[in-house]
């Protein structure tokens, strides 16, 4: 599977932007959007693509408004739009977490006396 695939899999196959539009929010993001998806390698690197997705999305109501939903009004879908955005800024940060040599708080208790 691509990076390119995987984002639009990421993005449940909706239609925002074509796909060289897709690739240039891949390249800004450090993937080439033909080359191999890797989870461990590029999951990071991906959720932060998928994330200017959305984000360019919920930016211009007239692409909202092509794009086919199951919502009724523009209200609901920016909505959804933004919990969706904030889901994955909650995933990047547990990537982040993980990655940390560091807990949360093992640095305050790492001061010397």
């Amino acid at each position: 599977m691509t990076n390119l695939e995987r984002l639009k899999l990421e993005l449940g196959n909706k239609e925002y932007f074509s796909d060289e539009e897709y690739s240039v929010f891949l390249d800004e993001n450090d993937l080439n959007s033909d080359g191999g998806y890797d989870k461990i390698e590029y999951n990071r690197n991906l959720l932060l693509t998928c994330l200017d997705v959305l984000e360019a999305v919920a930016n211009d109501i007239d692409l909202m408004r092509k794009v086919e939903t199951e919502f009724t009004t523009t209200s609901q879908a920016y909505s959804y739009l933004e919990k969706r955005i904030e889901s994955i800024k909650d995933k990047i940060a547990a990537i982040e977490d993980e990655q940390s040599q560091y807990g949360c708080f093992s640095l305050m208790f790492t001061r010397d006396r």
